[in-house]
């Protein structure tokens, strides 16, 4: 192997992570923060931007379905610069003038670049991080997502009123092309880890002597793997309807500015990434997953009627207490939710595992917008809209009960 300078891995190795994992939703939030000027300016309905999250998100779970393999066979700096590359491609196709469908390819590019990160990211952890840290980078890199939020919601709007929304797009798209050269240069001074063969390695090969043949089997994965992609379904819907939507009710219904109802949106990403690390600390200190899942829709089944609550009183105060509760619970998830699949699921079939429930929450992240959307365009509103979401969370609590009950008999 080429000699480097190597050095422990840092500060820049642990940005480059949590840069893979916020590059690919950053263009999609950006649009979200400026939703009322992108609807009155291309003249399409709040359905129709709706359809821009769905096509995003329906994107990312495909692809986190079916190109794992894929990625398997690819080098960590090929997979990190295939994602950087798309992620900066789908916010410069968002500045050409050329209609609603140029913006649908943009969201397409953008679900694309996310059906890699969190597998090369954990590749990466597992081979050059050492023990004593990579519990705790995990939940860093794990709030990728509501730190590209934070960014996004922040940015997109304050850059709009100066050079308009487009203009916004092409001055964020030089974020992913600096994480890209940071990568290059962490990945090249960042050493493999002299990994001796583990148990997990050993069992693995005696149970698959024939290594050609053992990654055509289907996985047959246990219950409670399609019970957490469902959780994280059901979940996701009720999510991406707020995250999506959250900016425009703000400024619509609320009377927010532009600039404040982008803020609703960056507040909940901050709290989400505190949220994603606090929650992932309780679980390595040995919290039971599915009773933080219950305990996190219940949290947040509360924002949902705080929205509620807000809408038909008209009380701006209470928004930001419901993006509070929004950002603790429901963005907490996905830690969560991998925290506990971590407890049930061998080495052996992690991969798969994981795929199958990332693939799951972004599904429901793809429903939520392009429903959300239809309610809010509907005679009902926002009302009817936040009624919807608040009922997903209803049924989260019903399935954490129903999980809790089964796990207790085992």
């Amino acid at each position: 192997m080429t000699s480097y300078d190597q050095k422990t891995p840092g500060i820049g190795l642990l940005t480059v992570l949590l840069g893979a994992v916020a590059a690919g939703p950053i263009m999609l939030y950006g649009l979200s923060a400026t939703s009322d000027s992108i609807i009155a300016e291309l003249g399409i309905s709040e359905a129709q931007f709706g359809l821009l999250a769905t096509t995003c998100f329906g994107a990312a779970a495909i692809g986190n379905a079916t190109l794992g393999r894929l990625a398997d066979r690819h080098s960590d700096l090929s997979l990190m610069a295939f994602i950087f590359v798309l992620a900066t491609l789908a916010l410069l196709l968002v500045a050409v003038p050329d209609g609603f469908w140029m913006l649908i390819m943009a969201a397409a590019l953008s679900g694309i670049a996310q059906s890699f990160p969190n597998g090369v990211t954990n590749r990466i952890l597992l081979e050059r991080v050492p023990d004593t840290k990579r519990i705790g980078w995990v939940g860093i890199k794990q709030s990728g997502v509501q730190v590209s939020q934070l960014i996004a919601s922040l940015a997109f709007p304050v850059l709009a009123l100066g050079i308009g929304w487009r203009g916004a797009a092409v001055t964020v798209a030089v974020i992913p092309l600096i994480l890209l050269a940071m990568t290059w240069y962490s990945l090249r001074t960042t050493p493999l880890l002299a990994l001796p063969k583990t148990a997990t390695d050993t069992a693995t090969e005696a149970a698959h002597p024939d290594h050609e043949a053992a990654p055509t089997r289907p996985a047959k994965h246990p219950g409670m793997v399609w019970a957490l992609a469902l959780f994280g379904l059901i979940n996701g819907i009720g999510v991406q309807a707020t995250n999506v939507y959250m900016p425009l009710f703000a400024v619509r219904e609320m009377g927010f500015s532009l600039v404040l109802g982008g803020a609703t949106a960056a507040l909940a990403g901050v709290i989400g990434v505190i949220a994603r690390v606090t929650w992932a600390r309780r679980m390595a200190k040995g919290a039971s997953g599915l009773r933080l899942l219950l305990v996190l829709a219940l949290i947040a089944l509360v924002g949902a009627v705080l929205f509620l609550i807000a809408d038909l009183a008209g009380w701006a105060l209470l928004v930001w207490v419901a993006v509070a509760f929004h950002g603790i619970s429901a963005l907490g998830v996905s830690v969560v939710l991998m925290a506990a699949l971590m407890r049930v699921i061998p080495a052996s079939s992690m991969v798969s595992a994981s795929g199958m429930v990332t693939a799951g929450m972004f599904f429901g992240f793809a429903l939520g917008p392009l429903l959300m959307g239809i309610i809010v365009g509907s005679p009902g509103g926002f009302i009817l809209g936040w009624i919807t979401v608040g009922i997903t969370y209803v049924l989260c609590v019903i399935l954490a009960f129903i999980l809790i009950r089964v796990s207790s008999r085992r």
